[in-house]
This record gives C-alpha cells, structure tokens and sequence, in this order.
C-alpha cells in the first residue's frame, strides 16, 4: 500500500503507525511513531507539494502543469505552509552542551549563563 491510498482510507483523519519493518529484512520495531509531516497532507496537497519540488520551485511551471493562475499557485502554497511547522536548522545547544563545553573551556561562565538564559 502506499501513501496515496492510506491518506485516501484514513480520510484525513489522524492516525498512528505502530508498526515498521524493514523492506526485505524480518526485522520490525513497534511503538508509536509520528508520520512526517508532507505523509499527513491530503493526497491533492503530496501531489502539488512534489511537483514544486520537481519543478525546482518555479511558480510559472507550476501554472503550466496545474493550468491555473499564479495568485492560485501562490494561495495553495501559503495554505500547505500553514500546515506545516518550520524546520529549525540551527537549534539552541541543549543545557549538557552548554555545560559541557563550559567544562572543556571553550566558553566563560558568563556567556554560559547567557545561553542558558537564551534570547532576550
């Protein structure tokens, strides 16, 4: 089964996968796992998402493919972003790096405080 027709049988409702196993290995976990994010869009919403993506973001190919116009284009991408949580790339250090690289030296206690207070 793929991802098209579990989003078509759950009708978008949330759900959990509780159960993976390895493509050609008897090897399986279980628990509760969160699917990815672009996996809980509608199947409609994968189907754009991937074609920006293979059109390497470019609106007026988009426009040619989906034959609507660009403020429609531009609508559904602020609607599925809406959806979607930002990706931080550059995370806070967590407090045991903080502390740790206060242990090794590499910063003063003052600017260790001042991590571990975080942003003003």
């Amino acid at each position: 089964m793929d991802w098209q027709e579990l989003t078509n049988l759950t009708q978008g409702q949330p759900f959990v996968v509780e159960r993976v196993r390895l493509a050609g290995s008897s090897v399986a976990i279980e628990g509760d796992f969160e699917l990815p994010q672009l996996a809980q869009l509608n199947v409609e919403d994968q189907v754009f998402i991937t074609a920006f993506v293979r059109c390497h973001g470019s609106i007026k190919e988009m426009e040619r493919i989906f034959g609507v116009s660009y403020p429609t284009i531009k609508a559904r991408l602020n609607r599925i972003t809406q959806m979607l949580d930002f990706v931080e790339t550059d995370p806070a250090p967590s407090r045991a790096d903080i502390i740790e690289r206060l242990r090794r030296g590499e910063i003063t206690a003052q600017q260790a405080l001042s991590e571990l207070e975080g942003p003003a």
